[in-house]
């Protein structure tokens, strides 16, 4: 199925443009490796987005069954919000990320693991569904190894900032607070949003940009009516996406310009 191509052209897996399978460098967006050792074109059977769609949702999933297998007894059934959720004890175990995990028990791997937890049925749910949605639109526009960086920094800039002010901001009003403990893929899933803000900016599609930003907008109201939202992870998520991007495309644009 992983057939090496040693010859011939084929697309970035970054930019998505055409070079020879030989180039060290993208030509076009100076990415090291862009032919991923030759691999670019079987990988690209899996889809779009190289299969990161699918590696997200299964792994998110794998790992939910698996917080709510290790401690059947303290699973939490309390209302919509917190139906099949998964004990504390047990999200900490595998890498919930915050104010505690992170400087209290030096845990800082955390910032991205606690991206692939989650918190409840409704809370892996709602992540999943959107990343699904926002993911092909992202690789389709950055191209595929781009997608899988602008998520991976979002999440840890996201976790990262909830976990700074919560530790050194604790006695913020509630709405305003880090979060001691947090989990879930939302960092993850405003990048995706922060970084169609930033495309629709530099390239000057307004549908784009108009489109992502208000997603963007009624998910961040969303969060400051729903209990339990860690805010600053999305703040942080949004924040680090657009970053990311922000910065990929004006290097580009400077270079053509």
């Amino acid at each position: 199925m992983f057939k090496r191509q040693v010859n011939g052209s084929c697309i970035c897996v970054f930019c998505d443009r055409l070079i020879s399978v030989n180039k060290s460098t993208c030509p076009h967006c100076d990415r090291k490796n862009p032919s991923l050792w030759g691999y670019s074109r079987s990988l690209r059977r899996l889809g779009k987005d190289l299969g990161f769609t699918a590696i997200v949702t299964w792994g998110c999933i794998a790992l939910y069954l698996t917080t709510l297998l290790i401690d059947l007894g303290n699973i939490r059934n309390s209302g919509a919000f917190d139906f099949l959720a998964p004990s504390p004890q047990s999200l900490v175990m595998f890498g919930a990320t915050g104010a505690i995990p992170v400087f209290e028990l030096g845990r800082w791997w955390t910032l991205l693991s606690a991206g692939w937890l989650h918190g409840d049925l409704l809370h892996i749910a709602f992540n999943l569904l959107w990343i699904r949605n926002l993911a092909f639109e992202v690789a389709e526009a950055f191209g595929s190894g781009r997608l899988v960086i602008i998520y991976t920094v979002a999440t840890g800039i996201g976790s990262l900032s909830s976990s700074l002010v919560g530790h050194f901001f604790p006695d913020v009003p509630p709405i305003f607070q880090g979060a001691d403990v947090s989990i879930g893929a939302s960092g993850g899933l405003f990048g995706l949003l922060g970084a169609l803000v930033a495309y629709g900016q530099i390239t000057r599609n307004l549908i784009v940009r108009h489109q992502a930003l208000t997603y963007a907008v009624v998910m961040f109201l969303l969060g400051f009516i729903m209990p339990n939202t860690d805010n600053w992870g999305h703040f942080g998520g949004f924040l680090g996406g657009y970053l990311v991007e922000l910065g990929v495309n004006s290097a580009m644009l400077d270079r053509f310009s």
